[in-house]
């Protein structure tokens, strides 16, 4: 149970070894101990140092279970065993790809991919997060999305069309488990200093993953709906959706 100062006691990050998802993590650690759930791929070499880092910053147990993305079938069983410790207070959607646009828009089967794990395997994990948290009668959701599903661009639109779907889904997903003492956080980042984005030149209002962590949690104990990181962006993007088309074509963007 989240208790009234906002500090849940089990966390179920999907993306176990995800930046960001990590960094919200460890704000919520930073503020009370809590038990972590880690959702990760089957071989993925940076686990045992990501279960040290969380047993360092303050969590009480950390469980880790295999999770993969594009393997819908399995996503039921993988939530009976996320909740068979007992209830998930916080459950952080943070898994997904980048890719290259270039080579996404023309190669199928990578397009494909893209697709099934930002979008398909989001919407899966969705579903059946909102079905547990219902049943239990409280709990948070926070889905990472991006500023480029707002406005979605010539230079990353395959990415961008998969964040589209996911914030569409997400934020009406709030809608409909709000009755139930359910909230849900979309967080709408612009660039974050991690692994995924090492390769693109860095934009301004470039954030580290610990300043996003630190307006996600902040946002998620306000009970709010959406959270952009900085809100700068929030500005930038309204500017950028409101640009009649064919200038915006002829945007470097």
């Amino acid at each position: 149970m989240i208790d009234a100062t906002g500090n849940p006691q089990t966390i179920l990050l999907l993306g176990g070894t995800s930046e960001i998802g990590l960094a919200i993590v460890g704000e919520y650690l930073s503020h009370a101990p809590a038990r972590v759930v880690l959702g990760v791929q089957p071989g993925d070499d940076r686990t045992d140092a990501t279960v040290s880092a969380l047993t360092n910053a303050g969590a009480r147990e950390v469980e880790v279970l295999d999770f993969d993305a594009t393997d819908f079938d399995a996503h039921p069983a993988f939530m009976e065993s996320a909740w068979a410790g007992g209830d998930v207070d916080v459950a952080i959607v943070a898994f997904g790809v980048l890719g290259d646009n270039e080579e996404l828009w023309t190669d199928q089967r990578k397009a494909v991919l893209a697709a099934q794990v930002n979008y398909t395997g989001a919407l899966s994990v969705g579903v059946l997060l909102g079905q547990r948290m219902k049943a239990q009668g409280f709990g948070q959701i926070i889905a990472m999305s991006s500023a480029a599903g707002l406005k979605v661009r010539r230079s990353n639109f395959v990415y961008g069309s998969t964040k589209a779907g996911l914030d569409g889904f997400y934020t009406n997903l709030g809608d409909a488990l709000a009755p139930s003492g359910v909230n849900v956080l979309v967080v709408r980042p612009g660039q974050v200093r991690t692994r995924m984005s090492a390769h693109v030149k860095e934009a301004p209002l470039t954030l580290n993953p610990d300043e996003v962590a630190s307006l996600v949690v902040t946002a998620a104990r306000k009970g709010q709906r959406v959270v952009w990181t900085p809100p700068a962006f929030e500005a930038v993007m309204f500017v950028l959706r409101h640009i009649p088309a064919p200038i915006f074509q002829r945007l470097p963007i």
